[in-house]
C-alpha cells in the first residue's frame, strides 16, 4: 500500500501549521460575557445588602438567585479565557475550540437542575401554599426582568461574527459577495457577484471614479472548461448590473471589457457552505439561554403575582413556576443534545459529508473512508481516504478540490491505488 498524508488546511493555507480553532468573534464574546457578569454581580450585591439593611428576606433570596445566574455566566467567561490563553498549547491535539462546547454542556446540566428545583418547589406550593408579600415580590420580579433584558442586550451582539470574510460570495448566509478591484478608464471600480436575496448578477460600483457607459461595458467569463459567456450591463443608477443572471457554479475568470479594451480581469472561486449549526458558538448560546430562561421565569412570575393579587388566584404563582420549569427544561435538553454530539465527535453535517463524497468521486475515484467532526465554532476537521486508479492524482489534486469547502480547517488526505484498496488493509 502506498499512501500520501497531508494534515493541512486546504481552504486557507497558513505560513505554519497551527491548531487555533476558535470562533471568529471569540474575544468580543469574552468581553461581553465579563460585562454581563459585572452587571449581575452589582445587582446581586445591591439586592443582598439592601435586603439585609431593610429586613426583606425576599430581596435577599432574589440576590442569592442572581448569584447562580452570575455563576453560570462566569463558567462561560472562564471557558473563553482558558480557550484563548491555551489555543497554542501543543498538549491539545486539535486545539481548544471545544472548550466552549464543554462549558455549554455543563451549563445545560446546571440549567436542568434549576428546572427540576423550580418544578419541585412549584408543585409543593400547590399542596402547601405560602403567604405572598405582593408589595415586595412584584417590584423585585420587575427589577430582575430589567437586569435580564439588559444582559440579553449586551450578549446579543456577541455571536454574530461568523468569519465569512474569506468567501467570494454568499449562498445560505445571504452575505454580499466579496468585492474585487478592477481598472476602469477613469480610475478603479469594484466588481462583485451580488445575490443578497436576489438571483446572482454582476455589479460594478465606484466610489470616486466615473462609471463606464453601460452600452460600452461587458463582462466575459471564462470557466475552467474553456466555456465563455458575455454579460451585457445596464445602468441601475449608481451602479452597473448585468442583464443576465450568472449560472452556477461561480468559479471562473471574469474580464471587464470597456469597448474593445480589457479593463481588468479577476478570479471568482466557488465555495460551499456548511450547515449554520457548524458555526454556532455553544458557549455564548448557553449564556444567552441562562439569561432568557431567567427572563421567561420573571415574566411568568410577574403575570402570576399580578393575577393572584387582583383575583386572589394564589394557584397562579406555582402554576407559573411549573410552566417556567418546563420551558427551561426543554431549552436545557436541546443544549445538552447539541453540545453532547460535538463532544462525542458525531458527524456535524451529513449534507456536507455527502457533498464531500460527490466531489471526491466525481471522476471515478472512490471515497473509502471519511471522518468529519467539529473542532471549534466554524471549524471542521476531516480524515479522508481516497482510492484512485490515476497516477496523476496526488494529495494536492484532492486538496484543490476540497478548497471549495472553507469550513474545513484541518484535513488529512490518504491516497491509495484503487487495486490495493480492493484488499483489506
Amino acid at each position: 500500500m502506498t499512501a500520501a498524508m497531508e494534515p493541512s488546511n486546504p481552504a486557507t493555507p497558513r505560513p505554519s501549521h497551527d491548531h487555533i480553532f476558535l470562533a471568529a468573534g471569540h474575544e468580543r464574546s469574552e468581553r461581553r460575557t465579563w460585562a454581563v457578569i459585572a452587571l449581575c454581580g452589582l445587582m446581586m450585591a445591591a439586592e443582598i445588602v439592601g435586603g439585609l439593611l431593610f429586613g426583606s428576606i425576599a430581596l435577599v433570596a432574589d440576590g442569592l438567585h442572581m448569584s447562580t445566574h452570575a455563576g453560570a455566566l462566569l463558567l462561560a467567561a472562564l471557558a473563553y479565557s482558558y480557550a484563548r490563553s491555551h489555543c497554542s498549547d501543543e498538549r491539545f491535539t486539535f486545539g481548544t475550540g471545544k472548550f466552549g462546547d464543554l462549558a455549554g454542556f455543563t451549563s445545560a446540566i446546571v440549567l436542568a437542575m434549576i428546572a427540576v428545583l423550580i418544578g419541585y418547589e412549584s408543585i409543593s406550593r400547590f399542596f402547601q401554599p405560602v403567604a405572598i408579600h405582593f408589595a415586595e415580590a412584584i417590584p423585585i420580579a420587575c427589577l430582575g426582568l430589567a437586569v435580564n433584558i439588559a444582559s440579553a442586550w449586551l450578549l446579543s451582539g456577541a455571536g454574530h461574527d461568523h468569519g465569512h470574510g474569506h468567501h467570494h460570495h454568499g449562498h445560505a448566509d445571504h452575505e454580499p459577495a466579496e468585492r474585487q478591484r478592477v481598472a476602469v478608464p477613469r480610475g478603479m471600480a469594484l466588481l462583485e457577484i451580488f445575490e443578497n436575496g436576489v438571483p446572482p448578477r454582476f455589479r460594478i460600483t465606484t466610489q470616486r471614479s466615473v462609471l463606464p457607459d453601460s452600452s460600452d461595458a461587458t463582462i466575459e467569463t471564462i470557466r475552467p472548461s474553456g466555456e465563455t459567456q458575455i454579460f451585457p450591463m445596464r445602468d441601475c443608477g449608481g451602479y452597473l448590473e448585468s442583464v443576465d443572471t450568472i449560472p452556477e457554479p461561480h468559479a471562473f475568470a471574469a474580464r471587464l471589457r470597456v469597448g474593445d479594451e480589457i479593463a481588468g480581469e479577476v478570479m471568482f472561486e466557488e465555495h460551499e457552505h456548511a450547515d449554520a449549526t457548524a458555526h454556532r458558538d455553544n458557549n455564548m448560546r448557553a449564556a444567552i439561554v441562562h439569561v432568557l430562561a431567567d427572563a421567561a421565569v420573571s415574566i411568568l412570575v410577574i403575570a402570576g403575582l399580578v393575577l393572584a393579587k387582583l383575583f386572589g388566584w394564589l394557584w397562579m404563582d406555582p402554576f407559573a413556576g411549573i410552566v417556567g420549569a418546563t420551558v427551561i427544561a426543554s431549552w436545557s435538553y436541546a443544549l445538552i443534545r447539541d453540545t453532547g454530539a460535538i463532544l462525542l465527535d458525531m458527524n456535524p453535517d451529513r449534507r456536507l459529508a455527502a457533498r464531500l463524497r460527490e466531489v471526491i468521486e466525481a471522476d471515478g475515484d472512490r471515497l473509502d473512508d471519511l471522518h468529519l467532526w467539529r473542532v471549534g465554532p466554524g471549524h471542521l476537521a476531516a480524515v479522508i481516504s481516497v482510492a484512485t486508479s490515476s497516477k496523476q492524482r496526488d494529495v494536492l489534486h484532492y486538496r484543490t478540490r476540497l478548497a471549495r469547502f472553507p469550513i474545513l480547517s484541518h484535513v488529512t488526505v490518504e491516497v491509495v491505488p484503487q487495486t490495493a484498496a480492493n484488499h483489506p488493509r
